[in-house]
């Protein structure tokens, strides 16, 4: 499968202490053949905030996507079908 056509990463941190957080990564096409990289994170229940990032191939898109969901597993997110930790 290509980056292009990667599903949404939708990870969540649900932590009694702190908050419950979602963060969704995707990857879109542009016009001109690039992709970008669009966040959306927030509190659950809200609509959070967003971001896009915009690179010339998608290969380079999948790459930060990859790096950004590596960040997020250390940090506590989970997928909504992985059984949490605690």
């Amino acid at each position: 499968m290509s980056d292009a056509h990667r599903p949404p990463l939708h990870l969540r941190r649900i932590d009694p202490a702190r908050n419950r957080r979602f963060y969704v990564l995707s990857i879109q096409p542009t016009l001109f053949g690039g992709a970008s990289l669009v966040r959306n994170w927030g509190r659950i229940g809200t609509n959070g905030q967003s971001m896009m990032e915009t690179f010339d191939q998608p290969g380079q898109a999948g790459g930060a996507l990859s790096r950004l969901e590596r960040s997020k597993r250390r940090r506590g997110y989970r997928g909504p079908d992985e059984a949490d930790s605690d």
